[in-house]
């Protein structure tokens, strides 16, 4: 029998699920066994999906941009960030998936690490989406500024800047979270003060307002700079580029805001603001549909690249006529060889133009 939480999952990572919690102190007992035994196959098939999936399409990204693209831009190198970015989300997933399907049994040191590396995947990860809308921003309304301000230099400082922002606010990830043992189960969990609620208020606060509403704020404001602008604009180019990364944002959006309402809810949960335990397990089976909504999310951008990027997909098909499997793969696409040609030596000689999204 799992008693009824104190609290529920606190900010973000794969092992915060509310059922591990157990509080001798609370009067109520709330039976969660069945959301126990629906995570156990539920989460470690979706979190083998996501590793998998996100693992090649990142990968795949950021081959693309070092062996095609060579990082001749400032978006360059934010893309480049960004799928790195994904790749630190889903490095864990393989132990988290061991850990809900039966218990963490990889030591204290690898539960701490675990939890900062997810964190910063995923701060760095919506930091650089919206660097992509600045960046955009400045590309379509202020073009003479954006001709200094674009460059090379400035985006490898400021991925820099986002790396070091990131890994901080990741830090409570890191000090807070153990491997403790409840029940005769070991779990990988934050363990914050027993009668301190700073910190269990802290983290998902932090969460959301970092992850979400500056994000937001921030793409709010640029996009309707940008669709103002663009009114009136005859620029295909400008405009498919700014709909790449326009794409991007809402997607990030869609997956991640149901997230962050439910962590905002069992926030209310801990401070007793909502109670009981039919919403206590109503939560927790929310916690794991939002939760996986949220991590396919970083299988999604090598996608969007794919079908939205100007040049991505003929990068691709480039990528793969190299490829020893390419008349198995490939030769069906119908790809010319005159226009691969083409394609390789616009690859040479390709500009940083503020049109280009990838």
């Amino acid at each position: 029998m799992v008693t009824l939480n104190e609290t529920s999952p606190t900010a973000a990572p794969p092992y915060f699920s509310s059922y591990d919690y157990n509080y001798n102190d609370v009067p109520e007992l709330c039976k969660k066994d069945e959301v126990k035994n629906f995570g156990s196959w539920f989460l470690p098939t979706c979190y083998s999906l996501v590793f998998l999936f996100g693992l090649a399409g990142n990968i795949l990204v950021i081959v693309v941009l070092l062996k095609y693209k060579r990082l001749r831009s400032m978006t360059d190198i934010y893309l480049l960030n960004l799928a790195i970015s994904d790749l630190f989300f889903v490095f864990a997933l393989p132990f988290w998936s061991y850990f809900v399907a039966d218990e963490w049994v990889f030591g204290n040191g690898l539960c701490k690490f675990f939890s900062w590396v997810y964190l910063t995947g995923f701060y760095s990860g919506i930091f650089f989406i919206t660097l992509m809308s600045i960046d955009r921003y400045l590309a379509v309304v202020h073009v003479v500024f954006a001709l200094k301000a674009r460059t090379v230099s400035y985006g490898f400082l400021t991925s820099l800047i986002v790396w070091q922002v990131a890994m901080a606010a990741s830090i409570p990830g890191l000090v807070f979270s153990e491997s403790v043992s409840e029940n005769n189960h070991i779990v990988c969990r934050p363990n914050y003060p027993r009668d301190d609620m700073t910190w269990k208020l802290f983290t998902p606060l932090e969460f959301n307002i970092l992850g979400l509403l500056v994000p937001f704020a921030v793409m709010f404001y640029c996009y309707t700079r940008i669709l103002k602008a663009l009114w009136h604009c005859r620029n295909e180019n400008k405009k498919k580029a700014v709909k790449m990364i326009f794409v991007v944002m809402i997607v990030f959006l869609l997956f991640w805001t149901p997230y962050n309402i439910v962590l905002f809810l069992q926030c209310l949960h801990d401070i007793h603001i909502i109670e009981g335990c039919q919403i206590s397990t109503i939560l927790d089976y929310a916690f794991q549909a939002s939760q996986m909504l949220s991590f396919f999310h970083c299988c999604l951008n090598p996608v969007i690249y794919f079908f939205l990027g100007q040049k991505f997909k003929k990068y691709i098909q480039l990528l793969f006529k190299k490829n020893a499997f390419y008349r198995t793969l490939c030769k069906p696409w119908g790809l010319p060889d005159t226009f691969l040609s083409e394609l390789t030596a616009s690859s040479r000689t390709q500009s940083t133009s503020d049109e280009e999204a990838l």
